[in-house]
């Protein structure tokens, strides 16, 4: 795939993942165009200002949930990353209509416009938490992986391809404990709900070089899940705070002690390569010959949780991770992406607004 010539639409743009994707492909990929799409003028207004602007970069205010601006926003769009949701388990489950209308109703917007525009690669982030879920999110995502994998075959000539990505829990991203371990080391106690409980962990930048990967190998029907370390939340709690004590108060509605990636019975449809799983679908006349010639299927029996992962995160390594992570309410990335990106544009080569095209 040549990033160099394509035009990419990022639903939920401004959010924590957007803001980073965006500069890294600006900086790195330097696509004709990259559109960030999203509900809240303010936070397009902080994140322009914070650094992310030049010839190559649009604003387009729209919700998922308005078929016919997506419509009109994916005219002449290559490569759509899907990132909006609403992701927070317990105001999924206090609004579950909301987060049927985002996450699923949604979901179909994004389908239906990239099928009309003949976008050529859709790319959808999913969440461990559909994985056999247990909660309004997770249960909303589950559905959304489904739509797009079987949007394929609305496809009709190929010519728009679906796929997704599923991976846990993102460190200093909005939602993450981690801001609110910091907060509560002021205090001298932070909140555990329960000492047992074990997650899966990556650093923004990892899963934004995950998802470029992705979109760069996918055929159309997988499921993406890296392989990512596991760890304790305690251990996290002791690395950010080792002088606070800790307040277990229980696990809240709709939260699971472990988390999983790849269920037992998906395990039997994906494959294992050195860095990843894809998960293929379960329709006999799907074809999945790439994917057997790199990978062998896991092991029978097999799922991948959090609680039986062989690799597990130290403390030395879970505070090296923090660092690397930035903090949620800082627009640009970090000063060396953005610089990097916004000095790229400038460049006399960046192609012009009138030859990318005009913003809708």
């Amino acid at each position: 795939m040549n990033w160099g010539n394509a035009t990419v639409l990022i639903t939920g743009g401004t959010g924590s993942f957007g803001r980073h994707f965006a500069a890294v492909l600006l900086a790195e990929q330097r696509p004709a165009k990259v559109i960030i799409y999203s509900r809240d003028e303010c936070k397009q207004h902080d994140m322009r200002i914070g650094g992310f602007d030049g010839p190559s970069l649009r604003y387009f205010i729209g919700d998922v949930r308005d078929a016919e601006r997506l419509r009109r926003a994916m005219r002449g769009v290559d490569v759509v990353v899907h990132a909006a949701a609403l992701k927070q388990v317990p105001a999924c489950e206090y609004n579950p209509m909301e987060a049927v209308a985002t996450n699923i109703t949604g979901a179909r917007n994004v389908i239906d416009a990239a099928l009309d525009c003949r976008v050529s690669r859709v790319l959808a982030l999913s969440t461990d938490k559909a994985t056999e879920p247990i909660n309004i999110y997770g249960a909303t995502k589950l559905v959304a992986e489904k739509l797009f994998v079987h949007a394929n075959v609305y496809s009709g000539d190929g010519s728009t391809t679906f796929a997704c990505v599923r991976y846990g829990n993102v460190l200093g991203s909005r939602g993450s404990v981690v801001p609110l371990f910091r907060e509560q080391r002021k205090t001298g106690t932070l909140t555990i709900t329960d000492g047992r409980m074990t997650r899966f962990w990556m650093t923004l930048d990892q899963g934004v070089r995950f998802v470029i990967s992705c979109v760069e190998r996918m055929h159309g029907g997988e499921v993406f899940i890296p392989r990512l370390p596991s760890m304790k939340l305690v251990d996290l709690a002791r690395a950010i705070a080792p002088e606070c004590r800790m307040n277990f108060i229980g696990i809240r509605p709709g939260e699971k002690l472990h988390e999983s990636l790849l269920s037992e019975d998906e395990a039997r449809m994906a494959r294992e390569l050195s860095d990843r799983f894809v998960m293929l679908p379960a329709d006999p006349h799907w074809s999945r010959g790439v994917w057997e010639k790199l990978g062998p299927p896991p092991p029978e029996g097999f799922s991948y949780r959090s609680d039986n992962n062989a690799d597990w995160l130290t403390g030395p390594q879970i505070l090296e991770l923090i660092e690397e992570s930035p903090s949620p309410d800082v627009p640009a990335v970090t000063a060396s992406v953005a610089t990097r990106f916004v000095a790229s544009q400038e460049n006399a080569h960046v192609l012009q607004p009138a030859t990318v095209g005009v913003a809708s």
